[in-house]
C-alpha cells in the first residue's frame, strides 16, 4: 500500500462501500492504490517513448522534407512499416529481435554484452519509440512546412546557417502548430503502454492482471485500471492546454486591444 494508507482512512472508507457477488463496488476501489503504486513504470515509459520519439521523429521529418539521399528510401520503407504493423506486433519483434542481433553480433565481433542484464524496459521504450515516431514524424513535416516561407528567408538574408534558421526559426514556429496534434499522441502512448505486460513489465494494466487473478473479480479491475487510465489522461491534456496558451500566437485584433509595451 502507498504511504498516503498508512493511517488506515482508505480501509474505513472501503468499509462503507457496498459489496456483492456478482459486482462489487468496493472491489473496484479496492484495487486502485495497487495499480497506483505502478503509475511511475507506466509515466516512465511513456516519457521515454515519447522523449525518444519526438527525437526520432523530427530527424524522419527532415530527412523527408529534405529527401536526403540514401536516407529517404530507408525512411520511407521504416515509416510506412511502423505505421501498418500494430504496435505490439513491433514490441515482440524488438523484444525478440534486439537480444538476437547482440548474440549476433557477439558471435561475430567478439561484442561483450550481457543480454540478460539489459531491462524489459529498454525493448518497450525502444518499440514506443519507434511506432511513435513513424506518426509524430508526419505531424512534424507537416508543422515544419506551414512556417512561412518569408520569415525563413529574413532569417538567411541575416546570415543565420540552416541549423541555426532550423533552432531558431522553424522549430518553435512548427512546435506552436503540433503541440495539440502531440499531446494527442501523448495521451495514446500512455495508454498504449498497457500493452508492456507482453514484453514481462508490470505497469498499471499487468497489476490489474495480477489482482484480477487473484479473486477472479476482472471486470473490477479492469475498470479500476479504466479509471487511473482515464484520470492522467485528463491531467495530461489539461497541461497540454496550459503549454498550448503559453504557446500562443496573438492575432493581430487582439494585438491592437494591448498598448505596445505590454506585448511580450
Amino acid at each position: 500500500m502507498t504511504l498516503f494508507l498508512a493511517t488506515g482512512w482508505y480501509d474505513k472508507l472501503l468499509e462503507k462501500i457496498p459489496d456483492g457477488q456478482l459486482f462489487s463496488w468496493r472491489a473496484v476501489f479496492d484495487a486502485l492504490p495497487t495499480i497506483i503504486e505502478k503509475l511511475p513504470t507506466t509515466l516512465g515509459l511513456t516519457l521515454a517513448g515519447s522523449l525518444f520519439g519526438l527525437l526520432l521523429a523530427l530527424l524522419f521529418a527532415i530527412v523527408k522534407i529534405n529527401k536526403v539521399k540514401f536516407l529517404y528510401p530507408i525512411q520511407a520503407l521504416f515509416v510506412s512499416f511502423l505505421r501498418g504493423t500494430p504496435v505490439l506486433v513491433q514490441l515482440m519483434l524488438t523484444y525478440y529481435g534486439i537480444p538476437l542481433l547482440l548474440k549476433a553480433m557477439r558471435q561475430k565481433y567478439g561484442l561483450d554484452v550481457n543480454i540478460n542484464a539489459i531491462p524489459a524496459e529498454v525493448f518497450a521504450i525502444t518499440a514506443f519509440a519507434f511506432n511513435e515516431a513513424a506518426y509524430t514524424s508526419e505531424t512534424l513535416r507537416a508543422a515544419i512546412q506551414s512556417v512561412n516561407p518569408g520569415e525563413i528567408e529574413a532569417a538567411r538574408s541575416l546570415g543565420m546557417t540552416s541549423q541555426q534558421v532550423y533552432r531558431r526559426v522553424i522549430i518553435p514556429n512548427a512546435a506552436v502548430v503540433a503541440t495539440p496534434t502531440l499531446i494527442n499522441t501523448l495521451i495514446g502512448l500512455t495508454k498504449g503502454t498497457s500493452l508492456a505486460f507482453n514484453a514481462g513489465i508490470v505497469e498499471m494494466f499487468a497489476q490489474a492482471q495480477i489482482l484480477g487473478g487473484s479473486d477472479y473479480r476482472y471486470f473490477e479491475r479492469f475498470i479500476s485500471v479504466a479509471i487511473v487510465y482515464w484520470v492522467v489522461s485528463i491531467v495530461i491534456e489539461q497541461v497540454g492546454r496550459l503549454i498550448e496558451k503559453k504557446m500562443e500566437i496573438k492575432s493581430p485584433d487582439r494585438l491592437a486591444n494591448h498598448p505596445v509595451g505590454e506585448v511580450r
